[in-house]
C-alpha cells in the first residue's frame, strides 16, 4: 500500500507499509529473543500430525465420526497459524524529499500489528500530514535520521 500525500507546506509525502515476517528485535524483548527460532514450532506441528495419524490408524472401523467433528478439528488446527499470519507486524513509513525551499528530506518509521490497524494508521498519518505538514509526534511514527 502506497499513498502520495501533499502536506500543508506543499511537500509531497509517500506513506507506505510492508509486512515484517520476522519480529523486530527490541531491547525490552530480550527474554523472548533467546527462543530456538522456528524449530520448536515445526517439531510441535510434526508431533501433532503423527498423533493424528496414529489416532486415525487405531480407530476401529465400527466408529462413526460425525462431519462436524472433522470441521471442528480443522478449525482448531488452522486457528493459530491464521492468527499468526493476521497479527504480523507491518513497518509503516512516511517520507518526503527535499524541496527547493530548503526544506530537508524527512523519514518517519513505526510498527503496527495487523492489516486493518495498518490501513487505519496510514489514513490517520496521511490526514495529519495534510493538516500539519508532519506526522503526529505522539503517534506510532517516529523521526529517523
Amino acid at each position: 500500500m502506497t499513498r502520495l500525500v501533499r502536506g500543508a507546506d506543499g511537500r509531497m509525502w509517500t506513506v507506505h507499509s510492508r509486512v515484517e515476517w520476522r519480529n523486530p528485535v527490541a531491547s525490552d524483548d530480550f527474554e523472548h529473543d533467546v527462543s530456538g527460532g522456528v524449530l520448536p514450532g515445526v517439531m510441535m506441528a510434526g508431533l501433532l500430525l503423527i498423533m493424528a495419524v496414529v489416532l486415525v490408524a487405531w480407530t476401529p472401523s465400527q466408529v462413526v465420526i460425525p462431519g462436524w467433528l472433522i470441521l471442528a478439528l480443522i478449525f482448531l488446527a488452522g486457528f493459530f497459524p491464521v492468527r499468526w499470519l493476521i497479527r504480523r507486524p507491518h513497518t509503516l513509513v512516511a517520507e518526503s524529499k527535499a524541496t527547493p525551499d530548503d526544506l530537508p528530506p524527512e523519514r518517519w518509521v513505526g510498527s503496527v500489528r495487523g492489516p486493518l490497524a495498518v490501513r487505519q494508521e496510514a489514513a490517520r498519518v496521511a490526514r495529519t500530514i495534510e493538516m500539519h505538514s508532519l506526522p503526529d509526534v505522539d503517534g506510532v511514527l517516529q523521526p529517523v535520521d
